[in-house]
């Protein structure tokens, strides 16, 4: 470890940014600015992966997990999402209470540990809805994990229903919520935000709800959408962010960096966006990403849904720790046209490929099993 540090130290010396985070100190904006428009993406990564190996070491961990939308109906219409159907539409779906126990059960069969559960805006769900779809999964299966829910979810539930949003998590608390998922983050700078979102809480207010759960003791992820039409400030203020909250909760459990897709989008069909980022740009995000967030949220999720497997086996080289998940039945990036499922004995081999130790963990990270 020592050898290979001292190695960098001496092919990093044209930045100062990347010196200081193999000193393991915390990068300011500056830095952060600074990494996004580094040119030597080898040199990054391998600073990403070094930080990584004294972090975290060498395992890299994955849940097996069932994603479940329950509805496609959403009163927001975001330019960067293909899944969103309005009330009405042809194709627009809301799961009935069986449908969910159903779904649920076949989560069970194939070996889920948690269940990620979340939707669209559905502008006329009652918050009885959501509490009695978790009580019923938690009486027939007590030990699965709700990961349920984003912030900005939450956060329209409260201005649905004219509760506060510290109300409708403690309600949802008590149905059996156990984690949320990080999803709605997108990025926080309003410079950006409503240009991909519509109808959708602004960034603070992401936060701000996200800080109640944590200090409830409901842990999530975070996510973060680039590749669209963002510049570097955007990506660096939303890691600062992350990084500034978590110091105060320590409540995320990781970063899940999300790679726009673009088909279908609303953002494709203005040719605003005329081709996905390219896969240079992925490695800079995982990276950079890494070495922002060091010492304060320590797993950096690889979304291989996003990526395909193959890239995703490079990210885990430039930082990341982490697959995520199986994704059983994800239908919003399948909605943009990616192929969304995998097993954990794939995705053990796909660690093992690439000299790793693969684990399956639990929401909260605990080894559940080696491979």
């Amino acid at each position: 470890m020592g050898k290979r540090t001292h190695m960098l130290e001496q092919l990093v010396g044209d930045s100062q940014s990347l010196d200081r985070a193999l000193a393991g100190e915390e990068l300011s904006y500056k830095d952060g600015l600074e990494l996004m428009n580094y040119d030597n993406l080898h040199l990054l990564g391998a600073v990403a992966d070094n930080t990584r190996k004294k972090l975290v070491g060498d395992t890299v961990s994955f849940a097996s997990s069932y994603y479940m939308n329950y509805t496609n109906v959403c009163a927001a219409s975001c330019q960067m999402c293909a899944f969103y159907r309005k009330e009405g539409a042809d194709d627009a779906y809301t799961l009935t209470p069986q449908e969910i126990e159903q779904r649920v059960g076949i989560a069970k069969q194939m070996g889920a540990t948690e269940v990620h559960i979340v939707g669209g805006f559905h502008p006329t769900l009652p918050l009885e809805y959501y509490e009695d779809m978790m009580r019923a999964i938690k009486k027939s299966h007590p030990q699965l994990n709700i990961k349920a829910l984003t912030a900005a979810e939450i956060y329209f539930l409260s201005k649905l229903t004219k509760n506060s949003t510290k109300e409708i998590l403690s309600r949802l608390k008590a149905a059996g919520l156990d984690s949320m998922p990080g999803g709605g983050a997108e990025l926080f700078h309003p410079d950006i935000r409503g240009k991909i979102v519509r109808g959708k809480c602004t960034g603070q207010q992401w936060l701000d709800v996200i800080e109640e759960a944590h200090n409830m003791d409901i842990k999530s992820n975070v996510t973060m959408l680039y590749g669209h039409i963002e510049k570097p400030e955007h990506i660096v203020d939303h890691l600062i962010k992350i990084r500034e909250l978590q110091k105060k909760t320590n409540g995320f459990l990781t970063l899940i960096p999300l790679k726009f897709s673009l088909d279908n989008t609303e953002l494709e069909q203005e040719h605003l966006v005329n081709n996905e980022c390219s896969s240079v740009y992925d490695l800079k995000i995982i990276a950079l990403s890494r070495l922002m967030l060091a010492n304060v949220v320590n797993n950096i999720s690889v979304y291989w849904v996003a990526y395909g497997k193959k890239l995703a086996q490079v990210a885990l080289s430039n930082g990341g720790n982490d697959l995520v998940g199986t994704a059983f039945s994800e239908e919003i990036y399948k909605s943009a046209g990616k192929t969304t499922s995998s097993s954990v004995e794939e995705l053990a081999t796909m660690v093992k490929e690439i000299g790793r130790v693969p684990v399956q963990r639990s929401t909260h990270f605990d080894t559940l099993k080696k491979f």
